[in-house]
């Protein structure tokens, strides 16, 4: 008989990370990262277009536009929007 349990998690970064920090970490640059894909692919640039406008290279959009989250840190990403002319608000909520 199989007695193996089964684990429920809040999201997909609770289940893949170590701790609730890291947790934490990975949902703010997965949020971060979708919101400046959407700003290039709303504006119809290519990945050119939005590395000069972001001030960083072709290849590194290209990592953001297909979601590779390790590459970025949260530091580099707050940069990338400030450069779009973005504005970070960060907001705490009781866990």
């Amino acid at each position: 008989m199989n007695n193996a349990t089964t684990e429920t998690y809040t999201n997909v970064w609770d289940a893949i990370s170590d701790t609730p920090e890291e947790a934490a970490n990975l949902q703010v640059r997965a949020e971060l990262m979708t919101k400046i894909s959407n700003i290039v692919t709303e504006n119809g640039w290519t990945q050119a277009e939005a590395a000069t406008r972001c001030g960083i290279t072709q290849p590194r959009i290209n990592d953001l536009v297909r979601g590779r989250i390790s590459r970025f840190s949260l530091d580099a990403l707050v940069n990338i929007a400030a450069a779009l002319g973005m504005r970070v608000h960060v907001e705490l909520e009781a866990a």
